[in-house]
């Protein structure tokens, strides 16, 4: 049996990957969950899979998590950072699903990687952010780093047994978002309620816009590099609307390697889960005859600019990465509030970008203290440029 960790376990990842435990039939045990601010998702959670830690965001919401699980629950409750961290390191884990959105996963997965366990990465910006640091601490603690997003797991299982100097590029796909087909115009009018209208996946709140904007795609694109150790010239991306193949690798003989499966996150999840072995699954299987025609070409980087800067941070390097991300997400915060047109969140991050310097090989406080310097730069340009400009007054 293996125990595992959830960080996130009342997100998107995070109820797909218990949804996979549920259906392993006794093969997991779960030992610890974090969440956020779900405290009523979280105590279904805690009755059902009875592990010994829970986490939540803060001392109020931990208050409020007791007040409402009672003395039925007989583990430990702790909440914040120390909270996230031990539950990522805890003793009787061995992996950890990180699963929390955007950098507060940081500090979490090194806690994990530090504590000698394999970990499960569904949490793009751990890497985005911090690349070098987070695969360097892998390599010296000699723990498995494996990848739950579709696409990264489907490049990890068609390199499975290949020689990767025989691999000429790594082509991630990508749906194209709700808006592929829509107009320059038609883009600076995107309410909130209709970025989070996925045509393919069922995702988070922030996911869900970075889809829309092909941010999303940008920064899987800075995590490959890391995780399988490729430069930005071997990495690529192609719209595929269908979303049926999740990824390709091509090799050096013009042969390419395809995944190819149903738009259903349990799968990625209990292959990684389960990894190196394959398990039976409940999902349904890919009816390749009724799957249609099958779509591929290049991303209109004009229209999605967020594509573009992603790329150009990955050339960048060092702090860079880090600063997109941290942009981005204060961007995204500001959409969803109603607070910025759609159409301005690339025009946000590329401020950021082109105001902070960039420093190559930072160390993990260096990282941190880009992160926190980008957040305020946006808040700040975002103040002085773009709150006069009317955005969406849809909030939802």
């Amino acid at each position: 049996m293996k125990s595992i960790s959830v960080l996130g376990s009342t997100g998107s990842i995070g109820v797909n990957t218990l949804s996979v435990v549920r259906e392993a039939h006794g093969a997991f045990r779960i030992v610890a969950l974090a969440a956020g601010r779900n405290i009523s998702l979280l105590s279904e959670q805690m009755q059902e899979f009875q592990p010994m830690l829970v986490v939540v965001i803060d001392e109020s919401h931990a208050r409020a998590l007791k007040k409402l699980v009672g003395k039925g629950f007989g583990g430990d409750i702790l909440y914040g950072a120390t909270g996230y961290e031990e539950a990522a390191s805890i003793a009787q884990a061995d992996m950890v699903v990180a699963a929390m959105v955007g950098a507060a996963g940081l500090a979490p997965t090194l806690a994990a990687i530090e504590a000698g366990k394999d970990v499960a990465l569904a949490n793009k910006e751990v890497l985005v952010m911090a690349g070098q640091i987070v695969m360097g601490l892998v390599e010296r603690r000699g723990v498995c780093l494996l990848p739950i997003d579709s696409e990264h797991n489907a490049i990890f299982q068609c390199l499975n047994g290949e020689d990767k100097g025989g691999v000429s590029r790594l082509i991630l796909t990508a749906s194209g978002g709700p808006f592929l087909h829509h107009s320059p115009e038609e883009l600076e009018r995107i309410s909130p309620a209709q970025a989070l209208q996925h045509p393919r996946w069922k995702m988070g709140k922030k996911v869900s816009v970075d889809s829309a904007t092909l941010m999303n795609k940008g920064l899987e694109l800075i995590e490959a590099r890391w995780l399988f150790g490729f430069t930005r010239e071997r990495l690529a991306v192609l719209i595929h609307p269908q979303s049926i193949v999740h990824s390709l690798v091509e090799f050096c003989d013009g042969s390419i390697l395809a995944q190819l499966g149903v738009t259903d996150m349990r799968l990625p999840i209990a292959y990684t889960l389960n990894y190196p072995q394959r398990v039976a699954s409940s999902c349904p299987f890919l009816d390749l005859p009724s799957a249609g025609a099958l779509e591929f070409f290049a991303p209109d980087v004009q229209r999605f600019p967020c594509l573009s800067l992603a790329q150009e941070a990955l050339q960048r390097g060092g702090l860079m990465p880090a600063i997109l991300n941290a942009a981005n997400e204060e961007a995204v915060e500001l959409f969803l509030a109603g607070k910025l047109a759609f159409g301005q969140i690339p025009k946000l991050v590329a401020a950021v970008m082109e105001r902070l310097d960039n420093k190559q090989n930072p160390t993990l406080e260096e990282v941190l203290g880009g992160d926190a310097r980008a957040r305020a730069e946006a808040k700040s340009i975002f103040f002085t440029k773009f709150v006069s400009t009317t955005a969406n007054d849809d909030p939802q």
